[in-house]
């Protein structure tokens, strides 16, 4: 039976990646003062300057999760046209956006009883979930099964390694965004905190460097420390509008490691509201996270 896979924006996938993976998006919103934008509109590149530029004068910009709304612009069409749908969500642990995802799933198997619904929580944030979506991709195109792709993702998922610094943790205290250890380490001169996504979904300080140039080399050596086989794999890269620093890093994991294949782009608004301008984050497969 032919399926699609859906994702939203949060997943951070390029342009490229959507048009080649053949997934539809729902679209999270912010709005800044009193306009509000959508983060993803098919068939339309955002420029995201002025955001980074507000952000970067702390200027308060909010988020708002997935609405039943924002589900109706995608997922029926896909029904009606007699596929089924496997939704991969934006982590649970830092959104109320998967648990709206699954209410409206429950509607539509009520209208649509003949139809396949599977809703996966992936439990990871901008382009690690984007790469759930792109392994997920490429077992579809090999022929695997809804069933089968939606069984690899959850058996899967807590193997996607998030590991990130930012720029100021006054965007994740702001929000409410981060978990487990105290904000101070922002607060100290010269110390950059080191982040990860856990299992929870959820997101932790695992460590603390000293400046910016550090916090760089400890991405890299995370590979090293975290990751399995990396030299055969897609290593996935996002940054807050720092797109030098982002390169700089990739060309380091391709000489230390071997890897041929880097993705980058720019952190949604969504995501950036909360995490702000310097986040730079490295996603890979690991053992564990």
């Amino acid at each position: 039976m032919s399926y699609k896979i859906v994702t939203d924006s949060c997943a951070n996938l390029t342009d490229e990646q959507i048009e080649n993976y053949g997934v539809e998006i729902i679209s999270l919103k912010y709005r800044i003062e009193d306009k509000e934008y959508d983060s993803y509109v098919k068939g339309m590149k955002t420029d995201y300057a002025e955001t980074y530029r507000l952000l970067r004068e702390q200027a308060m910009i909010t988020t708002s999760l997935a609405s039943r709304e924002d589900c109706d612009k995608v997922i029926p069409a896909i029904l009606e046209n007699g596929e089924d749908v496997l939704i991969l969500a934006f982590s649970s642990g830092l959104s109320g956006t998967y648990q709206n995802i699954v209410l409206a799933a429950e509607d539509y198997k009520e209208m649509y009883p003949d139809r396949k619904i599977i809703v996966v929580d992936t439990l990871c944030a901008a382009l690690g979930e984007g790469m759930a979506v792109h392994y997920a991709a490429k077992l579809k195109a090999e022929g695997k099964s809804i069933e089968e792709v939606a069984s690899w993702v959850e058996q899967n998922k807590l193997k996607i390694c998030h590991v990130f610094t930012i720029g100021d943790l006054f965007f994740l205290k702001r929000g409410g965004r981060l978990s487990g250890t105290s904000a101070v380490f922002g607060t100290l001169l010269g110390i950059k905190p080191m982040l990860h996504v856990a299992n929870d979904g959820k997101l932790y300080v695992t460590g603390k460097v000293r400046g910016r140039a550090a916090a760089l080399e400890a991405l890299v050596s995370s590979l090293d420390e975290r990751g399995e086989d990396i030299a055969n794999q897609d290593i996935f890269i996002v940054h807050g509008d720092c797109e030098d620093e982002a390169q700089k890093v990739g060309d380091e994991i391709k000489k230390r490691y071997g890897v041929k294949n880097i993705v980058y782009n720019l952190i949604d608004p969504v995501i950036a509201a909360h995490a702000g301008p310097g986040t730079l984050a490295v996603f890979f497969i690991g053992k564990e996270r």
